[in-house]
């Protein structure tokens, strides 16, 4: 039987839509289109007060949590790579980021309901600093639809919120 090609998604497909949607939700292009700074070490400032740390993916851990002397292997047996994180130093809260893409039915939605496993993971990691963890889904458009119910009552229970398309700031933790 010949192997039809991929033209709804999935595989490369989802990857490459996935990728765009982080890119185009980019935090740190969010702080600098409010008027923050966003350094090229990863700090964020309004003014010139110090806000915290704008990071994604390996920064995580090769930034953050090196720099407090943490090796992500005493605490987990893999690397957690946030798909962004917010350290909030004002509230000494991690904000943990995780975006989701989807344009049909498919197997990403599944992921929604992994949160309190992956909480659990990263309050490992941060047990020996002061700070919080906050887990965040920030999911495009085609998640809000009543097919995803069960899911958004299970977060709002859980105390996982989530939002569509654009994270606020009140989310993680600043009212500028």
């Amino acid at each position: 039987m010949t192997r039809l090609p991929n033209r709804a998604g999935g595989g490369a497909r989802t990857n490459f839509n996935g990728l765009n949607f982080e890119r185009e939700t980019s935090l740190a292009q969010a702080f600098r289109n409010k008027g923050f700074t966003v350094t090229a070490n990863h700090e964020v400032y309004y003014g010139d007060q110090y806000i915290g740390l704008s990071i994604n993916k390996a920064a995580f851990s090769t930034v953050f949590l090196r720099e407090r002397g943490i090796n992500y292997l005493d605490y987990n047996s893999k690397r957690w790579d946030p798909d962004e994180a917010f350290i909030n130093d004002l509230n000494n809260t991690i904000y943990i980021i995780e975006k989701k893409f989807q344009g049909q039915a498919g197997s990403v939605d599944e992921k929604l309901a992994t949160f309190p496993f992956k909480i659990q993971e990263y309050q490992r990691l941060i047990e020996p600093i002061d700070y919080k963890v906050e887990y965040i889904y920030l999911l495009s458009s085609y998640f809000n639809q009543p097919r995803y119910d069960d899911y958004f009552d299970y977060m709002q229970q859980e105390g996982c919120p989530y939002f569509f398309n654009e994270l606020p700031f009140y989310a993680i933790g600043l009212d500028f």
